[in-house]
């Protein structure tokens, strides 16, 4: 119980930090930034993956949330990169 007033204070500021930099990020540049981010997506399913086999029910819940949230995150990155790739390609 200790470290979670900490925990807590580093969370609001990660989510307080993370909402000022996508918002002033402008639109030419956000579809790029999303495909980059699928390699964090990535890191983040690694890291659910070894929650969710965890023997603690509450890591375990959390783990598989995570789990759930990084892969849709993926699967959407990887839809947008295609989405835009495809604006680029010659039309027949």
């Amino acid at each position: 119980m200790d470290a979670f007033i900490p925990l807590l204070t580093i969370f609001m500021l990660a989510v307080f930090v993370g909402f000022e930099i996508i918002t002033k990020v402008p639109p030419l540049l956000h579809t790029p930034l999303m495909s980059g981010s699928n390699a964090i997506s990535g890191i983040t399913i690694i890291g659910a993956l070894l929650s969710v086999a965890s023997p603690n029910r509450t890591t375990m819940i959390l783990g598989f949330l995570a789990l759930v949230i990084a892969t849709v995150n993926v699967v959407g990155g990887f839809l947008v990169t295609n989405r835009m790739l495809s604006m680029f390609r010659k039309k027949d």
